[in-house]
């Protein structure tokens, strides 16, 4: 699939979402919150749903949670447009309650057909409503840091899933800040790992590939979690709703997924066939 046909697919989603009456969130929106950015690129963010100034834009991560999403990104050297930020639910829960189960099943489909356009090669789930989506049953406080590989059925068919804090939880505990950037920087080797068995998985399935001399190799295991207070994160997209404060301004830089030793083929890109 071309980039092109990612973006119309991307863009039939957010014109179904922006008039969607699914469920009663609809009912007290402004604004519909499709998702945006890059349509070649690998690499999902996924939010639990929008708040005050979300609804009022409707764009994703534009409050205070935003303003520190785009500082992780430039933590490691990356920007918004790079990747693709999207939430749960598409509508803003009234008072930035926790989405209702129902409510997150009317979006469900939205999500898994902007997963299958963008055929992601990793996933970041951010808060514990989007953890349940791809690693039901886990709890944010022991998942966070750690990798898994994506249910296809969630519609990212060869994918894994890092789990985050949602930014907002460090407006709550200053200390899960730093936890957040930690865990933000192991984004780009668990980005080359995923691409690296696509790239195996995808040679050794296809019609003319070779037969494989040895058995591909296994899921590599879980990283272990940093020991962190057992905490749940804020509700909902912007626990600061009410400050005014918007993102600050994104400054280009070159977008780095290895490290000073990584091959050239790993760096400054992040589309990957």
């Amino acid at each position: 699939m071309t980039d092109e046909e990612r973006r119309a697919l991307l863009e039939t989603v957010a014109t179904e979402v922006r008039t969607c009456t699914r469920c009663r969130l609809h009912a007290g929106r402004t604004l519909a919150v499709p998702g945006e950015g890059s349509a070649a690129t690998e690499v999902v963010f996924v939010g639990e749903g929008p708040g005050a100034n979300e609804d009022q834009q409707g764009r994703p991560f534009v409050g205070a949670a935003g303003g520190l999403l785009t500082e992780l990104l430039g933590a490691i050297g990356w920007r918004r447009d790079d990747v693709f930020i999207t939430n749960v639910v598409k509508c803003r829960p009234p008072g930035n309650r926790d989405p209702e189960p129902d409510e997150i099943a009317a979006c469900a489909p939205y999500l898994h057909r902007q997963l299958e356009a963008l055929d992601p090669a990793l996933v970041i789930t951010l808060g514990r409503f989007s953890l349940q989506t791809f690693m039901p049953g886990a709890r944010i406080s022991s998942a966070h840091g750690t990798v898994r590989p994506v249910d296809p059925a969630s519609g990212a068919a060869d994918a894994r899933a890092l789990a985050l804090y949602h930014p907002a939880a460090a407006f709550r505990q200053a200390g899960l800040r730093e936890t957040l950037f930690e865990d933000m920087s192991r984004v780009p080797d668990a980005l080359i790992e995923s691409r690296a068995g696509r790239a195996t998985r995808r040679t050794t399935s296809g019609p003319t590939a070779e037969p494989a001399i040895e058995p591909a190799a296994a899921e590599p295991a879980i990283e272990p979690a940093a020991a962190e207070p057992a905490i749940e994160p804020a509700t909902a997209e912007s626990a600061a709703a009410s400050d005014p404060a918007l993102e600050p301004p994104i400054t280009a830089r070159p977008v780095t997924v290895g490290g000073p030793d990584a091959d050239a083929d790993d760096a400054n890109q992040l589309r990957f066939f």
